[in-house]
């Protein structure tokens, strides 16, 4: 189990009250030397920060956030790397060996600060683990900018229309915003297929497991995976569950019925041991999917908010409804 999905962190930084002044200040002539589109200013899970200029030595942590600045074309703006769940796809597999893996988990606040970076991108809230010294606040005040994934930001829903933002404000962040107009325009394309090719397709009630033994850690209904689901042709059973991972009892599993069973595939446990403990359950033999062996498989780092969610849907909607 991933301890960093359990438990996110809640947002460590809130924005300083501006000083109030006597006077209005003078404004400024913009700076002839500045990078077109800055200055930029963003707001990010309750942060707000301002870029003059694009980063230069930028570090990402967790996989999905990684793969979203190499499709973006940026491996030369990056001077470190952290944490894979699974191999990174293909297609960015040169870029990504070619950037410095600074840890196999989450570096050390010592050797993320060896890195010299100006910009760190989290994936998760526990990338930013004040305890370990690296809250976004601790990196702010090392002259060091910061982004997380907006789908662990403390409120709110995380759907295509959030995926399209994530890369859209990734892109301008470093100064490349028609690089991420180009890969949403192909990722609508891609979604939009699917769609056609489902119309009218009655969903299919899915469970998804990502792991658990005394309880089911699955997909709620506000992360990407919920979204993910619905636009496969699923409906996630526990979308009533108001976090994007958490836990359900297997009472409910057995009440809610699935009639598909996804497992999230990642880790050491492998997907034909997740299906033998469930296969081998007696308190589950009644389930639809589990009576008539319905699993289908999902790499995890197809299922959260990153670059691979477009091609994802289409994946899931020919595991749901194989006919189509």
């Amino acid at each position: 189990m991933l301890t960093r999905r359990r438990s996110p962190l809640p947002a460590l930084v809130l924005l300083p009250l501006l000083a109030a002044c006597s006077a209005p200040a003078a404004q400024q002539p913009p700076d002839p030397k500045a990078a077109p589109g800055f200055p930029y200013t963003v707001a990010n899970c309750g942060v707000q920060t301002t870029y003059q200029a694009p980063p230069r030595r930028a570090v990402t942590m967790n996989q999905h956030v990684t793969e979203v600045v190499l499709a973006l074309g940026l491996e030369k703006s990056l001077v470190g790397t952290a944490y894979l769940d699974d191999r990174v796809l293909p297609a960015y597999k040169k870029a990504y060996d070619s950037v410095p893996v600074l840890a196999k988990e989450y570096p050390s606040k010592e050797a993320l600060l060896a890195a010299g970076p100006d910009f760190v991108y989290g994936g998760y809230a526990s990338a930013f683990d004040a305890k370990a010294g690296r809250g976004r606040d601790d990196l702010k005040a090392a002259g060091i900018s910061t982004r997380l994934n907006t789908e662990y930001c403390p409120s709110g829903t995380s759907s295509l229309t959030d995926l399209y933002r994530e890369v859209d404000e990734v892109a301008r962040t470093f100064g490349v915003p028609e690089r991420g107009r180009k890969w949403t325009a192909e990722a609508r394309r891609t979604v939009a297929a699917t769609e056609r090719r489902l119309k009218d397709v009655p969903p299919v009630s899915v469970f998804v497991y990502d792991s658990g033994d005394k309880t089911a850690f699955t997909a709620g209904g506000t992360g990407i995976g919920n979204e993910l689901i619905t636009r496969a042709g699923g409906r996630n059973v526990f979308a009533d569950l108001a976090k994007p991972f958490g836990d359900a009892t297997w009472e409910q599993v057995v009440a809610r019925r699935p009639d598909v069973i996804v497992i999230y595939d990642y880790g050491s446990t492998t997907v034909e041991q997740k299906k033998k403990r469930l296969l081998g359950d007696p308190a589950l033999r009644d389930v639809p999917a589990i009576r008539n062996q319905r699993f289908a498989v999902m790499p995890l780092s197809d299922t959260v908010l990153g670059v691979r969610v477009p091609a994802a849907v289409d994946k899931l909607a020919a595991q749901l409804h194989p006919d189509r």
